[in-house]
C-alpha cells in the first residue's frame, strides 16, 4: 500500500478513536465482513497397516459402510456427462499444467482405453452442520458458523492424510473473524492461563448437527489430561473435538484400538485459508488489521501492530490486483506466510463477492488446490524423514535380523521416494502468472525445496551406505574363499601327486567304504569351516608372507597370530 493510503488509514482511525466526537461510517463498515470463510488443513501421518508392505490403502477401510464410519467417498465432480460439467470446473481444470491435471483429476478416456484414476481419494462426513465458537473474555459473544464440508484427503502410495474443514458466516465483525482464524485451528493448547483458559485456543468449540444438537465439545481446559498424556506417551494429546472429527481414525500414541492410526507431523497450529469480503472499502482497514489477517494473529485495536514487520507488504502481500489509491474499486489483496493464505476484498464488488460465483469460487477451488499441493509435499517429506529416523531407531548393529530389516526398510523408502518424485513432486503447477506466483510464494515460505533436498540426501546417504556395506561384505567373502582355496591347494596338490586313491579300498565292504567316506567328509568339512573361521588371520599371514620386506620372525609371528584371541 502507498504511503498516502497509509496516511489516509491513520486519519480515519483517529476519527474513530479521538474522543468519540466524530464517527467515520466508512471505517465502521470496513470493520464488518459481509462474508467470511475459513478453510483449515491438517496434514497427518498414517501408520503402516502391515509390516513390510510398501503401499497401504488406508482409505479402503472407510469405503465400507459401518455404524462407526461416518465417512463416504466423494464422487468425482468432473463427470463424464457434459450437461453436468460446469464452467467453474473448466476454469479450475485449465489453471494447471497437464502433468498436474493428471495428478488432480486423473486421465480421461482415450481411444480404445479406459480412463485413469487420480491418485487422490476424498472422503466426506455430513453429520456436522455447524460449529459454535465461544471466545475467551467478554468482548465477543459466541458465534456460530455453517460447515460447508469436512473432507479427508488420501494420496496413493503416501502414508499421509489431510483433514479439510471449511466453514463460513455472513455479517460478522472483523474482530470475530480474526479471533476465529487465530484460535479455532489448534490441535491442542500449548499452555493455560491463570484462570484455567487454554492459551491461544477458543474457550469452547462445539460441533453441531443440522438440528442444533451438540455432537462433540472441546476439552482444552482439562490441563491435567494433557499433562498426563505427554508424561505417559511423550506425544501431545489431540483435543476431544478434533479427535471426534477424525474418528474412526485413532491417535497412534494411545491405548485405543483401531485399524487406522495417525500421528502429528507438524506444529499444533493448522494451516489456514481465509476469505474476507469487507462490507465497506477494504482500503479503510488499518495497517495493523492487514498484518493480523495476513499473519493470523489475535484481534486488537486498530493502530496497534501485533508484531513489528517492517517489510510486510514486500514479503507477505501479493498486490498485483490491489488498488491502494482512493476512488474506484479497491481490487483484491492476497496475503500469505506459507501457513496462511488470505484474500481480502469488498463485498460490494460483484466480481469479488457473488454467492455461488465470482472470486469466491476460485478461492474455494483453484486457490485451495494451490495451497493444498505444497502442504501435501511438506507432509509427505516429513513422513519419509520420520520413517528414516524410525528405521534407524530399530537398528541394532549386533543383531543380524535388525540389520536385514534395516536394509529392507531403507530400500523400500528409496523406492517410495523415487515414486513420490515422479508422481507428486512439482516445481511448476501453472503457467498463469497469478497461480504460478502464489504457488511459488507458498512453497518458498514452507521451504519445501530445501526439505526435499534434505530428505533426498538422507535417502541417498543411506542407499550409498548399504551399497558400500554390501560391497564390503562381498569383498570379505571373496577374500575368505581365496584364503580357503589357497590352503586347500596344498592338500589338492599332495593328493594329486600320490593319485586319487591313496588308500586301497577295493577290498572293503560297502559298510566300511561308507564309514571311510563319512569320516573323510566330516574331517574335510571341519577343516574347511575352521579355515573360514581363521581366514582373517590367515589372510594377514599371507600378506606378511608375500611381503619381502617382512622378516622371517615377523612372518612366523603373523602365523602364530592366527590363533591369538583378539583384544577387547
Amino acid at each position: 500500500m502507498s504511503s498516502a493510503a497509509w496516511t489516509y488509514t491513520a486519519n480515519t482511525t483517529a476519527s474513530r478513536t479521538g474522543g468519540g466526537i466524530l464517527e467515520d461510517t466508512q471505517a465502521s463498515d470496513a470493520r464488518r465482513l459481509g462474508h467470511f470463510r475459513q478453510i483449515l488443513l491438517w496434514p497427518l501421518q498414517l501408520m503402516p497397516l502391515r509390516e513390510g508392505s510398501q503401499i497401504h490403502r488406508h482409505w479402503a477401510w472407510l469405503e465400507e459402510a459401518r455404524p462407526d464410519n461416518p465417512w463416504r467417498e466423494v464422487d468425482d465432480e468432473f463427470t463424464d456427462d457434459p450437461a453436468g460439467f460446469q464452467q467453474r470446473h473448466y476454469s479450475e481444470f485449465v489453471t494447471f499444467l497437464p502433468h498436474v491435471q493428471r495428478f488432480l483429476y486423473g486421465e480421461g478416456r482415450t481411444r480404445g482405453g479406459a480412463p485413469g484414476e487420480s491418485p487422490i481419494r476424498v472422503f466426506r462426513r455430513r453429520d456436522v452442520a455447524r460449529v459454535r465458537c465461544t471466545y475467551p473474555g467478554d468482548a465477543l459473544a459466541p458465534a456460530e458458523f455453517d460447515i460447508a464440508h469436512i473432507d479427508l484427503y488420501f494420496f496413493f502410495d503416501l502414508d499421509i492424510a489431510v483433514l479439510n474443514v471449511e466453514l463460513h458466516g455472513d455479517d460478522i465483525s472483523l474482530d470475530c473473524a480474526q479471533e476465529t482464524l487465530f484460535r479455532l485451528g489448534r490441535a491442542y493448547p500449548t499452555y493455560w492461563e491463570s484462570n484455567g483458559d487454554p492459551g491461544h485456543c477458543l474457550k469452547r468449540t462445539e460441533w453441531l448437527d443440522a438440528d442444533g444438537r451438540v455432537l462433540a465439545t472441546s476439552d482444552d481446559e482439562q490441563r491435567h489430561a494433557f499433562l498426563q498424556h505427554v508424561s505417559r506417551y511423550r506425544a501431545p494429546r489431540v483435543a476431544a473435538h478434533w479427535d471426534f472429527l477424525l474418528q474412526p481414525l485413532v491417535p497412534h500414541h494411545s491405548d485405543r484400538s483401531g485399524p487406522l492410526r495417525y500421528r502429528q507431523l507438524e506444529y499444533h497450529r493448522m494451516p489456514v485459508m481465509a476469505y474476507a469480503a469487507v462490507d465497506g472499502d477494504p482500503r479503510d482497514l488499518d495497517a495493523s488489521d492487514f498484518v493480523r489477517l495476513g499473519l493470523i494473529t489475535a484481534s486488537g485495536p486498530p493502530g496497534r501492530m501485533p508484531v513489528r514487520v517492517p517489510d510486510f507488504e514486500q514479503r507477505f502481500c501479493y498486490d498485483r490486483f490491489w488498488v491502494p489509491q482512493a476512488g474506484g474499486t479497491p481490487g483484491s489483496r492476497y496475503m500469505g506466510c506459507g501457513e496462511s493464505f488470505v484474500l481480502v476484498g469488498s463485498a460490494r464488488v460483484p466480481y469479488f463477492y457473488t454467492p455461488g460465483g465470482s472470486l469466491l469460487e476460485e478461492f474455494r477451488h483453484q486457490y485451495f488446490l494451490l495451497f493444498l499441493i505444497p502442504h501435501m509435499h511438506k507432509a509427505a517429506l516429513l513422513m519419509m524423514s520420520d520413517r528414516l529416523v524410525y528405521a534407524l531407531k530399530r537398528l541394532d548393529i549386533q543383531d543380524p535380523e535388525t540389520i536385514k530389516r534395516f536394509k529392507r526398510e531403507i530400500r523400500q523408502l528409496r523406492e517410495i521416494f523415487l515414486r513420490f518424485t515422479h508422481r507428486y513432486w512439482f516445481h511448476r503447477v501453472s503457467d498463469q502468472i497469478q497461480a504460478r506466483d502464489l504457488y511459488r510464494k507458498t512453497a518458498e515460505f514452507l521451504a519445501t525445496e530445501e526439505l526435499y533436498e534434505e530428505v533426498r540426501q538422507r535417502v541417498q546417504d543411506m542407499a550409498e551406505y548399504l551399497e558400500e556395506d554390501t560391497g564390503r561384505r562381498q569383498a570379505n567373502t571373496v577374500l575368505r574363499l581365496t584364503v580357503v582355496t589357497a590352503f586347500g591347494l596344498i592338500g589338492t596338490t599332495v593328493t594329486g601327486y600320490f593319485g586319487m586313491n591313496i588308500l586301497e579300498l577295493d577290498g572293503l565292504s560297502p559298510v566300511a567304504r561308507t564309514l571311510y567316506f563319512l569320516v573323510i567328509f566330516a574331517g574335510m568339512t571341519w577343516l574347511t569351516f575352521y579355515t573360514v573361521m581363521k581366514s582373517k588371520g590367515l589372510s594377514d599371514f599371507l600378506d606378511a608372507l608375500s611381503d619381502e620386506r617382512v622378516s622371517i620372525g615377523r612372518k612366523l609371528g603373523a602365523l602364530l597370530g592366527v590363533w591369538r584371541r583378539p583384544r577387547g
